[in-house]
This record gives structure tokens, C-alpha cells and sequence, in this order.
């Protein structure tokens, strides 16, 4: 990253690589987003361009058919996202979500760990006006199965 990291991003480099330093940095994340709390959501990785987050399988985001809730997938796909965004797009720009399309391939119904990818990483030097980005999201099951896609677009402008 050729300029100072968001604060979100410091944090989590600061933090100790381990069990503790991922649950506090996860912990933080919900004081700062209420909303990813419902659905537990742990950060396992984190760095430019890839971000991954798991949530456990628990009553509070079960729908009426006992499997993991699409719109509990949705946060989900958004806690990864964000925490990529927050991980890559530089301190001296800003972001936030445009849009978001979803695909529910299949029954979620295990725990769910949400992968964003963003590869290449955009040139943020070159962004003046404001841009366009669509970082997908792939959301797999225990098995390693994706049962959720979803592309997020973010708003990406200077500070």
C-alpha cells in the first residue's frame, strides 16, 4: 500500500496474530457496526485485497427452516467486505456501499465463512472523481461448498 492505512487496518496489524487478537479486533468491529453483531461474526483474515470472516450456525440467525438466514448471509457478506474495503482503500479516501446482488445457491446450513477478494487492487492515486467498485463475496459452508455469492458495489472517493 503505497499510503497510510485506514485506522481500521492499523488495528488489526497491531493486534496480536493469534486467537485473542482476532476475537478483540472482531469485538471492536461490533462496537463500531452494531448490526454485524447478530451474527457473531469472527475476522480470520485480514489484508489488502483479502479479508475473510466466519459465523457460527446459532438460533439467532436461523430462519423458519432451521438454516442460516439469507438476509444473516448478507451481513455476513457485508462484515467481509467492509473490513476489505477498510483493509485496502488507503486513509486518504473513503468509501461506502452503492449496491448489492445476491445469489442464494444453496442451504446454508452449517457455519459460514465469507471470503472477499479484490485482485488487483485499484490504483487509488488515480482516483479523483470518485469510482466504482464491485468486490465479490463468496460465502461457503463447512464443506468448503459456496452457498451464498454476492457482489457489493462501493463508492470509492478522496477524503
Amino acid at each position: 500500500m503505497t499510503t497510510a492505512p485506514t485506522a481500521t487496518y492499523r488495528s488489526w496489524q497491531k493486534l496480536p496474530a493469534n486467537g485473542f487478537g482476532r476475537a478483540l479486533f472482531s469485538i471492536g468491529m461490533c462496537a463500531r457496526v452494531p448490526y454485524f453483531a447478530t451474527v457473531l461474526p469472527a475476522v480470520r483474515r485480514l489484508e489488502p485485497g483479502h479479508c475473510e470472516v466466519s459465523a457460527p450456525k446459532w438460533w439467532g440467525v436461523h430462519n423458519h427452516i432451521g438454516t442460516f438466514h439469507a438476509i444473516a448471509a448478507c451481513n455476513l457478506a457485508e462484515a467481509a467486505m467492509g473490513m476489505l474495503a477498510e483493509a485496502t482503500v488507503p486513509a486518504t479516501h473513503r468509501w461506502i456501499p452503492k449496491a448489492m446482488n445476491v445469489r442464494y445457491v444453496a442451504k446454508a446450513q452449517s457455519r459460514l465463512r465469507a471470503t472477499a477478494r479484490l485482485d488487483p487492487i485499484p490504483d487509488f492515486e488515480a482516483v479523483t472523481e470518485g469510482t466504482e467498485l464491485t468486490i465479490p463475496v463468496s460465502i461457503t459452508d463447512r464443506t468448503g461448498a459456496e452457498v451464498v455469492h454476492a457482489d457489493i458495489t462501493v463508492w470509492v472517493t478522496r477524503a
